[in-house]
């Protein structure tokens, strides 16, 4: 599937809606949102960290893979090059990578906390494989990797693997008024809704760990996985007119 597909029927469905809901229904607005971005070809990710060890367990220089945890994104965008490269991603709460990354912050510091590997083409089995514990309950089990000096796992093949860590505490999306400084220090409020709850984690990029190679023959390596319209996808090229 070729994320450059869409049709102009779609896209006028998209602008109709888009143009003419002045609705503030919460609820309206999130379908109509979620409608818009099915039309946006979003990267996939995938982030790994470590599980924290039980207290009675010995530290060992031999990480199995059972220690390791990963989960697929629905949400990774780079925010800033300069002064400092940040990335920003969201997870649904509560999980074992949210718990994991909240644990690994509050320990002492260390150079990096996580790694966000950067999937291509090649690699929507592992995107599902890592968003689907209950099916999959150890991905890396099946998934080639190779360890940064940090001990993380970094998944081999992927287009390019980012260590990061984290520039402060993750952020409870679902009370937008603690995101205010003032009302941060009281804490956020618990969430009481039907819907899902979220919470915002950025870091700062410690090192690159790998990029793919340009010269590989199978272009699905060298290509993105992108997730669109509910399926993985990736990309080709436009004609530009006049070129």
């Amino acid at each position: 599937m070729q994320a450059g597909r869409s049709t102009s029927r779609d896209l006028a469905r998209i602008a109709h809606k888009t143009r003419y809901s002045t609705t503030s229904n919460p609820e309206h607005i999130r379908r109509d949102l979620r409608a818009l971005l099915r039309e946006t070809a979003q990267p996939v990710a995938v982030v790994t960290s470590l599980m924290p060890q039980a207290p009675s367990e010995p530290p060992s220089d031999t990480t199995h893979y059972s220690r390791f945890h990963g989960a697929t994104l629905s949400s990774f965008s780079s925010i800033a090059l300069d002064p400092h490269p940040l990335v920003a991603f969201s997870l649904r709460v509560p999980s074992r990578m949210a718990t994991s990354l909240k644990d690994a912050h509050a320990a002492p510091p260390v150079p990096s906390h996580m790694v966000v590997n950067i999937l291509s083409a090649a690699q929507a089995a592992i995107a599902v494989r890592f968003s689907r514990p209950d099916l999959h309950p150890h991905p890396f089990a099946h998934t080639p990797y190779t360890l940064t000096s940090e001990g993380l796992p970094a998944i081999t093949g992927a287009l390019g693997a980012l260590s990061c860590r984290l520039v402060a505490a993750s952020w409870p999306l679902h009370d937008i008024e603690m995101l205010d400084s003032k009302n941060r220090r009281e804490g956020a409020r618990s969430w009481q809704g039907d819907g899902v709850a979220s919470e915002l984690f950025i870091a700062q990029v410690t090192r690159v760990e790998s990029l793919g190679a340009s010269d590989e023959e199978d272009s699905t390596r060298t290509s993105p996985l992108l997730y669109y319209r509910r399926r993985y996808a990736t990309t080709r090229d436009l004609e530009t007119p006049g070129h």
